[in-house]
């Protein structure tokens, strides 16, 4: 056997091998291949979603967050005006009270002042019936001369 058969069964034993290899193992290396291809594919389609729905998601809570400052600001805006309003209707009230105070206090003036002038024209009323009565030198009766002593008490 010379060198020539030697090569020229190799290269039929190359053959036979190429032949199965092709037939029997390249077809299910090319099936997952193209299996992994797809999966990579449909991986990286699907990151570019998840990257623009993590994008749409950013953007709809940075709106919530808007919105939420905005409700806040409102509701500060509204809490401040509530306090206001109650500041002003405290004032109104004690305004009503003060004033209803003060009339009260000006009634019970009133009523001490005519207390004083009533006493005053008693002890008015006194002391003329005791210059009187030093003066005629007798005692005037201040019941039978009462009309005549309010008289004098309403002129003082």
């Amino acid at each position: 056997m010379g060198i020539n058969a030697t090569l020229f069964g190799q290269m039929i034993t190359f053959l036979v091998f190429i032949l199965l290899t092709m037939k029997f193992v390249w077809p299910p290396i090319k099936q997952a291949m193209s299996e992994r291809e797809k999966r990579i594919a449909d991986g990286l389609a699907s990151a570019e979603r998840s990257q623009h729905e993590l994008e749409l998601a950013k953007e709809r809570a940075a709106e919530h967050i808007r919105e939420a400052k905005a409700q806040a600001a409102d509701i500060i805006e509204k809490a401040n005006r509530q306090g206001a309003n109650i500041v002003d209707e405290a004032r109104q009230e004690a305004r009503v009270v003060a004033d209803r105070e003060k009339a009260a206090a000006e009634a019970r003036i009133e009523q001490e002042v005519s207390q004083a002038r009533t006493e005053l024209r008693r002890n008015v009323s006194e002391l003329a019936i005791l210059g009187a009565s030093r003066i005629l030198e007798r005692e005037v009766d201040a019941k039978a001369h009462q009309q005549m002593l309010d008289e004098l008490a309403d002129q003082v």
